[in-house]
């Protein structure tokens, strides 16, 4: 395929250029987790984004259209670190983590591996980056000091209990809910009910998105941006000069 130009459109198959290299992560109960880690290429990331991904039941993975589309992107475009990795049992085409799905209870090793291996690798101001049942996993076990913040895409709060909320809401981190508008699970008027036990929650709804947020893919990753990183909002939606990129992956945006 031809290599995209600077100055063309930013496609749904566009890889920017990075650092990019699998990664292996190391959970307390002795499973390894199959991940990738994508840095900015030529200088140091000024923050970072964990993400977790959908439920693996339903199809969710590493590879889910929102966070390839964060790792071929935002390290180029945001100057942002991209770490995603397969929750236990949860198989891609980057591999097949070990373990067997667990219903969103041992799962909070695999939540705690990446945030170690973040802090490992010295990766700047973590954010974790939810996505439908990552947003319970990241409400139930991703309220770390070493943390900044969370982004939560969809959140459904089908494992989370308001208990959980209350940890966030005295930690005082913030967490920004990234609500469709015609949401299968949790719609926005109800996500704002839920959600008022945590002060700092904001909670935004994104008018006609569903919970796959197809077609919302800038959105989304503005939305990261602007809290994430603020100065490189908003997000070109043309390739930078300087920039190599090549297509890859499937057409889904």
């Amino acid at each position: 395929m031809a290599e995209a130009l600077p100055g063309a459109q930013i496609r749904p198959n566009t890889v920017l250029a990075a650092r990019r290299r699998a990664v292996s992560l190391h959970t307390a109960d002795g499973l390894r987790l199959v991940g990738d880690l994508a840095l900015p290429l030529g200088r140091d990331p000024v923050a970072t984004l964990i993400c977790v991904h959908p439920l693996p039941t339903h199809g969710g993975m590493m590879d889910s259209h929102l966070f390839r589309k964060a790792a071929f992107r935002m390290p180029a475009l945001a100057g942002l670190a991209v770490l995603r990795f397969n929750t236990r049992g949860t198989r891609s085409v980057q591999g097949h983590s070990e373990g067997a799905f667990d219903g969103a209870v041992g799962e909070r090793y695999d939540v705690a591996a990446a945030i170690e291996f973040a802090e490992f690798e010295e990766l700047p101001a973590p954010w974790l980056v939810g996505w439908s049942f990552g947003t319970d996993l990241t409400l139930k076990y991703g309220c770390d000091p070493s943390v900044v913040g969370a982004i939560l895409i969809s959140p459904p709060l089908r494992y989370t209990v308001d208990a959980e909320l209350d940890i966030w809401a005295g930690a005082a981190k913030p967490l920004v809910a990234l609500v469709p508008e015609f949401d299968d699970y949790l719609q926005p008027a109800e996500a704002r009910a839920r959600f008022a036990r945590v002060p700092q929650a904001e909670v935004v709804c994104v008018p006609g998105a569903k919970h796959l947020f197809v077609g919302y893919t800038e959105t989304v990753l503005d939305e990261i941006v602007r809290r994430v990183n603020p100065a490189a909002h908003p997000l070109p939606r043309t390739i930078p000069d300087g920039q190599d990129s090549s297509p890859t992956g499937d057409g889904a945006e």
